[in-house]
């Protein structure tokens, strides 16, 4: 496992179903290199976690303060996260838990 590689769990809240912030996130997380997941919550929310090198995780948050047009973030938590014991291969949806 990459000793400088980072995750961090995220909670998106805001308009941010509905309006592809999911397929969004997936799409900036391939293109950064970060490996993980994002899904809806049935509160309203999107979680996500990133797994990556610092500078590329970083980016992604800086992606997710905003999120694709048409979608409103009005708060973001991101915190680190234990590393997972199998790193995931690729950045997917997951379903609506």
């Amino acid at each position: 496992m990459n000793p400088s590689a980072v995750t961090r769990h995220l909670v998106v809240r805001g308009l941010v179903q509905g309006v592809g912030y999911r397929w969004s996130m997936v799409q900036a997380a391939r293109r950064l290199g970060v490996r993980g997941w994002v899904r809806n919550r049935r509160d309203g929310s999107v979680e996500a976690l990133a797994f990556g090198s610092a500078a590329a995780v970083d980016a992604l948050v800086a992606w997710a303060r905003s999120g694709p047009d048409g979608a409103r973030v009005d708060a973001l938590d991101a915190v680190e996260a234990p590393m997972p014991a199998e790193p995931p291969s690729d950045f997917v949806q997951r379903e609506t838990v």
